[in-house]
């Protein structure tokens, strides 16, 4: 066994096939992956050293991103949408940004819900905070929890109602996408608004969106308009990477026993009917909500923790699924002074 014959967790398919970029020498192994997982290298060491029979391995595990870009020095637009509003959508946005840069990618995260922003709040950014305007038409993105961050709540103040028709808030979102000054980064995470309206379309025309992560909840309604979702991406030539599943379950905290008070199984049907993964199943929990709230959101505040760990390994797989959709064909390097 070779590990270039190791079979990737999330694609199963080998690194070879994949063209991932083995260095080896004795037990020490460079392996570079066209997703980040810095959160896999113990577990991956320890996968691997069974595969190849071996006591140990020494695992160098390293993100090597593609050099295709989607729009200026930005690799991958990832739209997180829901087909109704209330399924906790944007708290899953802004997890699934800080798991990917926790895993090693440089990522920014636009709030693409114009009438509805919240992605300010959730992110601790003062309301009184303005992004710079450079050169009377380029905008300084928001740092935030090592985001770079665009949102109309930067913009407004949290009383202002956007009473906007759709002409306008497409051309707001044009200025945040286009205007914002990026720079190189490997996933652009956009918060989509609920729904199948305007601002889908207009960010499906203006640039290349590489996938969408649907955003649902166990109940029959919530997934009626979960799958309306992701036939109007399916009409725009956007695959679905897969589905968040949120409210999935209660854990009582005193005796541990699992309720299903929104209905079971949902979000495993539709990702089954679609042929995508369940890229996560989150609890109903308290600290998700609170420290969203807080402006400290869950992967920020416990990056450790088991509820991050959820977050962290939807990140992965939906990055891991863009890099098997687009490096599939690359060739194999591989080294060794054995």
């Amino acid at each position: 066994m070779k590990v270039e014959d190791f079979k990737d967790p999330y694609l199963g398919t080998s690194w070879r096939d994949l063209g991932a970029r083995v260095l080896s020498s004795g037990n020490r192994v460079a392996v570079h992956l066209g997703y980040p997982a810095a959160g896999l290298q113990s577990l991956l060491g320890a996968e691997l050293a069974a595969f190849l029979g071996v006591p140990a391995i020494e695992l160098d595990l390293r993100f090597a991103p593609a050099e295709k870009f989607a729009f200026n020095r930005v690799r991958n637009v990832v739209a997180v949408a829901s087909g109704k509003g209330g399924v906790g959508k944007s708290t899953t946005a802004v997890n699934l940004a800080l798991a990917l840069d926790r895993e090693g990618a440089r990522v920014g995260l636009l709030d693409a819900d114009i009438y509805g922003p919240s992605q300010g709040m959730m992110l601790g950014v003062p309301q009184d905070r303005r992004p710079e305007l450079r050169d009377g038409q380029t905008i300084s993105p928001i740092k935030a929890h090592g985001l770079k961050t665009m949102s109309m709540s930067y913009m407004v103040t949290d009383r202002t109602p956007m009473v906007w028709r759709g002409p306008m808030a497409s051309s707001a979102l044009q200025q945040m996408l286009m205007q914002t000054d990026w720079g190189e980064l490997d996933y652009l995470v956009v918060d989509m608004p609920p729904g199948t309206g305007d601002i889908q379309l207009t960010l499906s025309q203006r640039v290349p969106v590489s996938g969408a992560v649907i955003v649902t909840t166990p109940q029959d309604i919530a997934l009626l308009d979960a799958r309306k979702g992701i036939e109007m991406f399916n009409k725009v030539n956007i695959p679905v990477l897969g589905i968040v599943e949120n409210m999935s379950f209660y854990r009582c905290p005193n005796c541990g026993h699992e309720a299903h008070l929104f209905g079971e199984g949902g979000g495993a049907r539709v990702a089954g009917e679609l042929g995508v993964p369940l890229l996560a199943a989150l609890p109903l929990d308290l600290a998700i909500r609170e420290q969203a709230d807080g402006g400290n959101p869950t992967v920020a505040a416990d990056p450790d923790g088991d509820i991050a760990g959820i977050y962290r390994n939807a990140a992965r797989h939906l990055a891991a699924r863009l890099w098997g959709g687009l490096q599939a064909s690359a060739p194999v390097i591989s080294m060794s002074d054995e």
